[in-house]
C-alpha cells in the first residue's frame, strides 16, 4: 500500500528507529527476569521486548522501532492490531470468553466453519473442526484420515515441518532443534523425496517426473492399499520455502485421489492470501481432500482448523473430535473480523504486489553479490537461498550474519531452511511500498556486506 488518501491509519508511526543500544536497558532487564523463570528451551531469535505493535511496525519497551518482515512466522499478515480484529475480540470478551463449544456452542464457531467452506477450494460438502494450533490441526487431520480409510500408513516429505507434537515431530524432517532428544515418535509414518528444485541431482526433473519418483517409492515401501493419507505443505515453510516443480502437486493429487488415500494439504503458513491465493494450492488448481490452517487465520489470536469432505470428516464417532479450548469464541470472533479485512482490503492482490516489488530486487542483489543461489517463492512468502560462491554449498553462516545486521539497522527477518541457509521474507500485507522499500535496503546491504 503506497501513500495516499485510502492507507489506513495506524497508531504507530510507520518507520524504523534505533533509539540507541539494543537491547536497550529494559529489555536487558526483561531478559535477567525471562533467565529465572522461563525455561531455556524456549528461544527467541530476536534479543528486544515488544511494547506494541502496528501495521508492519514492531516497537520495543525502549522506544525501539523495527520493520516486521516476519509477521510472526506468517500470522499477522493483517497486521499485529488490525481494527476489525481489535473490535470483534474486545466485543466478544465482553459477552463471554469461554463456554466450551463440545459443552455448550456458539454462533461463532458455526459462522467460521461456513467461511471456511466457501472459501477453501472445491464445490463439494465439507465440515471443520477448530482446534488451536497448526500442530493440533495436523494432528487431527491424520486421526480422520486414518478412522475414514481403516489404514494406518501415513506419508510426509524430505524437508518438511508440521508441528512439535508426538506426532507432528514424527512428520518433521529436520532434527534440530524440532526432534533431537524427543523420541521415540509415533509409528508408520513413512518420508518421501520431495520436489526441491534447486537442489535436484538433476535439474532437468519435472514436476510430474518428482512426483512419479515418490509414487514408485511408496508403491514399493509402503503399498498404496496401505496408506491413510499423503501429507504436504504446497509450500514448504521451516524447509526453506521450497516451491516444488510444476506438476508435482497435482499428479500427487491425483493418485492418491485413485488409490483412495487422504491428500491433506498442510497450509498451516502459506493460506489465507500469503501466496497471492487464498491458499496455495489454488496456483495449479489442486483440491484437497483436507486441508489444515493456522497462523494467518485469526489476525494473532490462536486459532487453527481442518476443513475437508464431509464424508471424511462425519466418519469419526461423535466425541472422537475436539478439544476444551478449540474454536475459542474471541478466536472465532477475530477469524471473521481478519477474513472480512483480507477481502475488503484484497490482501491477496496485495501479496502480489510485495512480490512484484520484491522479487526484482533480490533477484539484482543475487547477480551482484554471487552469494544468492536462488531467489523463490509466491505473493508475501518470499525466500533467498545462501550458497558459498561458486556452488551450492549451503552458507548458514552468511545468513545468521545478514539478519544480525538487519536487526541492528532495524529490520526484523526470518531464517529458515533444512540447512539453515535461507532468509525467509513473511511481511505482513498491509505492510507500505515506503515500508516495504527501507525494509529491503538494509536487507540488500547486509547481503552486501556478506559477499
Amino acid at each position: 500500500m503506497s501513500t495516499s488518501a485510502t492507507e489506513p491509519t495506524y497508531r504507530l508511526e510507520q518507520k524504523r528507529n534505533i533509539a540507541g543500544t539494543f537491547p536497550g536497558p529494559k529489555s536487558a532487564a526483561l531478559s535477567e527476569r525471562r533467565a529465572a523463570v522461563v525455561a531455556k528451551g524456549v528461544a527467541s531469535s530476536v534479543p528486544v521486548y515488544v511494547q506494541d505493535a502496528d501495521g508492519g511496525i514492531i516497537q520495543d519497551v525502549d522506544g525501539n522501532s523495527f520493520i516486521d518482515l516476519g509477521s510472526g512466522i506468517a500470522v499477522t499478515s493483517v497486521g499485529a492490531s488490525d481494527p476489525a480484529v481489535v473490535a470483534a475480540a474486545q466485543e466478544q470478551v465482553a459477552r463471554f470468553t469461554h463456554t466450551c463449544f463440545m459443552v455448550t456452542p456458539y454462533e461463532g464457531y458455526v459462522a467460521v466453519a461456513e467461511k471456511l467452506a466457501e472459501l477453501t477450494p472445491g464445490t463439494h460438502e465439507k465440515r471443520t473442526v477448530l482446534f488451536n494450533s497448526g500442530a493440533e490441526a495436523v494432528e487431527n487431520a491424520i486421526k480422520i484420515a486414518r478412522s475414514a480409510t481403516g489404514r494406518q500408513a501415513v506419508v510426509a516429505f524430505d524437508h518438511a515441518y508440521h508441528g512439535r507434537t508426538n506426532l507432528t515431530m514424527g512428520l518433521t524432517a529436520k532434527a534440530m532443534p524440532y526432534k533431537t532428544g524427543f523420541g521415540p515418535f509415533a509409528s508408520e509414518i513413512y518420508r518421501m523425496p520431495m520436489s526441491y528444485p534447486f537442489r535436484e541431482e538433476n535439474p532437468e526433473i519435472t514436476g510430474t517426473e518428482a512426483a512419479e519418483r515418490a509414487i514408485l517409492a511408496i508403491e514399493k515401501q509402503i503399498g498404496a492399499d496401505q496408506l491413510a493419507a499423503l501429507l504436504i505443505e504446497p509450500i514448504q515453510g521451516e524447509g526453506g520455502f521450497i516451491v516444488p516443480a510444476e506438476g508435482f502437486l497435482p499428479r500427487l493429487a491425483a493418485w492418491a485421489k485413485e488409490n483412495g488415500i487422504v491428500f491433506i494439504a498442510d497450509e498451516v503458513q502459506s493460506g489465507f492470501c500469503r501466496t497471492g491465493e487464498w491458499f496455495a494450492v489454488n496456483h495449479e488448481g489442486v483440491v484437497p481432500d483436507i486441508m489444515t490452517m493456522a497462523k494467518g487465520i485469526a489476525g494473532g489470536m490462536p486459532l487453527s482448523a481442518v476443513t475437508g469432505r464431509a464424508d471424511l470428516l462425519d466418519a469419526v464417532h461423535p466425541g472422537g473430535l475436539g478439544g476444551t479450548y478449540g474454536g475459542n469464541p474471541v478466536a472465532c470472533a477475530s477469524a471473521l473480523a481478519a477474513i472480512e479485512t483480507m477481502t475488503e482490503q484484497d490482501l491477496a492482490g496485495r501479496a502480489r504486489r510485495i512480490e512484484e516489488l520484491t522479487v526484482p530486487r533480490l533477484q539484482e542483489t543475487a547477480e551482484k553479490t554471487g552469494i544468492i543461489g536462488e531467489v523463490r517463492g509466491r505473493g508475501a512468502m518470499l525466500a533467498i537461498e545462501l550458497v558459498k560462491p561458486g556452488s551450492k554449498a549451503p552458507n548458514a553462516e552468511a545468513a545468521k550474519a545478514i539478519a544480525a545486521a538487519c536487526l541492528a539497522e532495524g529490520v526484523i527477518i526470518l531464517t529458515c531452511g533444512t540447512y539453515g541457509n535461507v532468509i525467509r521474507l513473511l511481511p505482513p500485507l498491509v505492510i507500505s511500498d515506503e515500508l516495504l522499500s527501507d525494509g529491503l535496503d538494509v536487507l540488500e546491504a547486509a547481503i552486501r556486506a556478506q559477499a
